[in-house]
């Protein structure tokens, strides 16, 4: 359960960013988004450490994904640049929370 509550997590996140970006360039409504977004975020990352996931492991996680996700994204939905410059970033990110995950065990 503790890698679904992650999951939920991530996705919640990113989509609460992105209407973020999509409030600021338009309607106010998206701040509704916004706001729930974060809280079932947070409520589902505090579940997956709930479960026995290590700190490290999951905020590792949850912030690289979120950092990939929204910015490929970014680039999809709002047509905000994506170099490779941004692309190795990211890699390196990955790399890591690989690093991070293995170490723990």
């Amino acid at each position: 359960m503790a890698w679904l509550f992650l999951v939920v997590a991530i996705l919640t996140e990113v989509t609460a960013t992105l209407a973020l970006q999509a409030a600021v360039k338009g309607s106010r409504w998206w701040y509704l988004l916004v706001a729930t977004g974060y809280v079932v975020a947070f409520t589902m990352l505090s579940l997956s450490l709930g479960e026995g996931m290590p700190l490290g492991v999951a905020y590792g996680i949850w912030t690289a994904a979120g950092v990939a996700f929204t910015a490929v994204l970014g680039k999809v939905i709002f047509k905000q640049p994506f170099t490779w410059m941004m692309a190795l970033g990211v890699a390196l990110i990955a790399g890591g929370v690989l690093l991070i995950e293995v170490g723990a065990h």
